[in-house]
């Protein structure tokens, strides 16, 4: 190998390790988000990253609640929101989604709300959680309106993946395929687990 030759491979490789070292930092940072694309050949949207509606038109059985798209939730959770919304009317329940999908920015504006309402984020964080920590972000949770509609998802939603997961939010509601055969976790006392 001639001395050009492993000056340019030592060049790529230390290229190749840089760029490591780079992706391997926002990472940790939380800059980069490395998504398993489900779908190959689709294009793959970073979900953190895709706001959901940021309103809707009323909830037709309750108007102090708003009744969003389903936009921006993941496919096999939109698929399963579908599902879900198909046996309610079958058994004559609406279900409003009051909240769906969030973008990172729009939870970071929901949890400074919360903030300015209850004084501390520790407090706030009960109701609504950091952009990090949100499954709204990762297009996975739902809040479910009026109350009488989240209740029918809680003894009915679990056979298809639809679990609640606080004590506290009677409206809210995660989807996992596995809570479908394995039951539906304990629930937690709040957004923040305290």
């Amino acid at each position: 190998m001639s001395s050009a030759t492993r000056r340019v491979v030592i060049g790529a490789l230390l290229t190749v390790s840089i760029a490591m070292g780079a992706a391997a930092a926002l990472g940790y940072l939380g800059r980069l988000t490395l998504v398993y694309d489900r779908h190959p050949g689709q294009p793959l949207a970073i979900r953190q990253e895709v706001p959901g509606p940021p309103s809707g038109p009323p909830c037709p059985i309750d108007a102090r609640y708003l009744d969003e798209q389903p936009e921006g939730l993941r496919p096999d959770v939109l698929s399963a929101w579908n599902q879900l919304v198909g046996k309610a009317r079958e058994q004559g329940v609406r279900l409003c989604l009051n909240d769906g999908k969030r973008s990172r920015q729009q939870q970071q504006a929901e949890f400074d709300e919360a903030v300015r309402k209850f004084g501390t984020e520790e407090l706030a964080a009960r109701y609504v959680l950091p952009p990090d920590k949100s499954m709204h972000v990762h297009g996975i949770a739902v809040d479910v309106q009026p109350i009488e509609s989240a209740q029918w998802i809680e003894k009915n939603g679990g056979s298809i993946g639809w679990c609640r997961r606080y004590d506290n939010e009677q409206w809210h509601f995660e989807y996992d395929l596995g809570y479908a055969s394995a039951g539906c976790p304990a629930l937690l006392p709040s957004a923040s687990g305290s």
